[in-house]
């Protein structure tokens, strides 16, 4: 299997940094709060760090855009947008469900992603025009077609509950064969894989979802935000799909 120069370093930070994120997991790590109020530990800042390294020492001329570190050349051709662990929250409370997300954007399109999960035990990545994969086996999403046969999964629950969507999106559940709530990079690798067919979340960031947004579109899903947008820098929320239900999902969340 071959691979872009920009997508064989993004593997390779992902995998410098899946190290120290492994070597620190389990330890008590200090944690503090940073002004938003989400958590940071020293293994969030050295692998950041790793990954910067590694990226910028190959391509100096490329925009960094990262969780823990100031952002440079955001204007470049090249952007890479990086959170080192996305799920920090689960990294200090000892269970496996955090990632290290590298993507690239072009010219601002999303074009390559990796999503590594060091502790739960999988990589994915994809690239534009080439397919996704996990660890080395071809993704592709799934072909079902009917909301009644669909399996959705959903994140960041409170910030839909609080909005103005809440009661169309139990309408829609309703309607659903299951609702689950895999969360973080997990229900984006399942519907990448084929093992259910959406994705719905409120209240995210770019770093959150930049590189899981080309792993599903690889896979032939379609990823947009909530009201239909494409995914950029600015967007806060998601719904991921297998493509044949995108619409009708959109839809049933307008109510």
């Amino acid at each position: 299997m071959t691979h872009s120069a920009r997508l064989q370093a993004a593997l390779t930070a992902a995998a410098r940094a899946a190290e120290l994120i492994r070597g620190s997991y389990r330890r008590n790590l200090a944690v503090r709060s940073k002004a938003d109020g989400s958590p940071v530990t020293e293994a969030d800042v050295a692998a950041e760090a790793a990954i910067r390294e590694i990226l910028l020492a190959r391509y100096p001329g490329d925009g960094f855009y990262g969780e823990e570190s100031d952002a440079v050349r955001l204007d470049a051709e090249h952007l890479w947008i990086v959170d080192p662990i996305d799920g920090t929250k689960s990294f200090v409370r000892r269970y496996p469900m955090f990632s290290t997300q590298i993507a690239l954007m072009r010219d601002g399109r999303l074009v390559a992603g990796v999503s590594c999960a060091p502790v739960y035990g999988e990589t994915a990545w994809a690239e534009e025009g080439a397919g996704a994969f996990m660890d080395g086996d071809k993704l592709a999403v799934s072909s079902i077609a009917t909301i009644e046969e669909a399996t959705v999964s959903t994140g960041n629950l409170r910030s839909l509950a609080g909005g103005p969507r809440w009661a169309a999106f139990g309408r829609l559940v309703a309607r659903l064969d299951r609702i689950r709530g895999f969360g973080d990079f997990l229900h984006y690798h399942l519907l990448a894989a084929g093992k259910l067919e959406a994705v719905v979340e409120s209240d995210i960031g770019i770093l959150d979802i930049a590189a899981l947004t080309v792993i599903v579109e690889q896979a032939g899903g379609r990823v947009t935000d909530l009201e239909g947008a494409p995914i950029g820098l600015q967007s806060k929320s998601i719904l991921a799909s297998n493509g044949r239900l995108h619409d009708t999902i959109l839809e049933a969340l307008r109510g």
